[in-house]
């Protein structure tokens, strides 16, 4: 499922385009339809961004059409050396004990001057 942070390739008319990350994905007023906010990683630069009004579906690649021009979205997967370093990243934390000894509290006025 095509998620926010995702990078996605665009195809037009069954063509590979441009790649795209998913910035926002927020509820529609017509049911059952997404606001999809996508920044265009194009060159040159400035990215570009879109927002396309879509059903959860077509977020997740199935073809649609925009004024007649067949249209799909394809997330692209990470590559397994990237997941396993946001694995490291994420677990680097984890396992470390906290210290069960109170910390000292200090008085204040014991740094006071005379």
């Amino acid at each position: 499922m095509t998620d926010i942070g995702d990078i996605v390739l665009i195809y037009f008319e069954d063509q590979p385009t441009t790649y795209a990350r998913v910035d926002d994905i927020e509820a529609d007023v017509k049911r059952d339809w997404y606001q999809l906010t996508m920044t265009l990683l194009q060159v040159p630069p400035p990215p570009e961004r879109i927002t396309w009004i879509l059903r959860d579906t077509y977020i997740n690649g199935d073809e649609f059409t925009m004024q007649g021009k067949r249209i799909r979205l394809e997330k692209l997967e990470p590559s397994a050396a990237f997941k396993e370093r946001q694995e490291e990243i994420l677990n680097a934390g984890k396992g470390k004990k906290e210290s069960s000894t109170p910390g000292q509290v200090i008085s204040l006025s014991d740094f006071k001057k005379s």
